[in-house]
């Protein structure tokens, strides 16, 4: 599979996407989101693969925000349009296979939308984050007003939003919207550390629990509770519980199948 506007590569059961637009700081223009659809799909049904990494080519930035070339002449209409930036955000949110956003630089606008689309956010003490839209007098149109206020509290993503703030790895860490900050060299080996717990679990025990904290905290306590219970009730009856509590009595490593 070919691609113009990132990079697709794989390696020990890790998939990564990598925004390879340096020239213009990986700036997010629509082939690019047209590409990362493409290669989701395809990840989706790859076995081999267990995880996905997003990160952007180069030192300087993760992804910094849409394309301005482009931006100039949006209209309603296509912010309206039921495939764009959001959409796409939306299926990393809500894809079937742990996601991690690596934030090798700034991630800034849509760049930073992306972030929180992942399940797990792991930056370079070098990284900036922030939603500055309201520079272009737009607001954050992909998540941004809603991941941002969940993630740190309404409070600061007012502060972040409306003030145009960015904010560095450490802080992002200290307000939850960051899991952990390292130094630029160590960043790779970091999240191939986080990854490498994540696909020791049992893949499917992965899905559900996705499932049951992003649908569950979007309604109530009780709603969420009985979503809880309905894929516990999944999980007692999976393959996978019966090898995971077989190997744990036996002290041995468990060999998850997903089923």
């Amino acid at each position: 599979m070919t691609f113009q506007q990132i990079e697709l590569t794989t390696k020990n059961q890790l998939a990564y996407i990598t925004i390879n637009r340096p020239d213009v700081r990986n700036a997010l223009n629509k082939e690019t989101l047209d590409e990362m659809v493409e290669a989701l799909e395809s990840l989706s049904e790859d076995p081999e693969v267990g995880a996905v990494i997003f990160t952007g080519k180069g030192e300087k930035s993760f992804a910094a925000g849409a394309d301005i070339s482009q931006l100039t002449e949006k209209t309603a209409a296509d912010a309206l349009a039921s495939k764009g930036m959001q959409y796409v955000y939306d299926m990393i949110e809500s894809y079937d296979k742990p996601t991690i956003a690596m934030i090798n630089g700034y991630a800034l606008g849509g760049g930073c939308e992306l972030a929180m689309a992942c399940d797990i956010r792991v930056a370079s003490t070098q990284a900036k984050l922030g939603l500055p839209e309201l520079n272009l007098s737009i607001i954050p149109g992909a998540g941004g007003t809603q991941r941002l206020a969940r993630l740190v509290g309404k409070g600061k993503a007012l502060e972040m939003i409306l003030t145009g703030k960015l904010i560095d790895a450490r802080e992002a860490v200290q307000f939850g919207l960051v899991a952990e900050a390292v130094e630029p060299d160590e960043l790779p080996a970091k999240v191939e550390e986080v990854a490498g717990k994540i696909l020791a679990k049992g893949p499917l025990a992965v899905k559900l629990a996705k499932l049951s904290v992003h649908m569950g905290t979007e309604t109530d306590m009780k709603t969420g509770l009985m979503l809880e219970k309905l894929s516990q009730a999944i999980l007692f009856n999976s393959e996978d519980k019966n090898e995971g509590t077989r190997a744990f009595l036996e002290k041995r490593k468990a060999e998850f199948l997903g089923k």
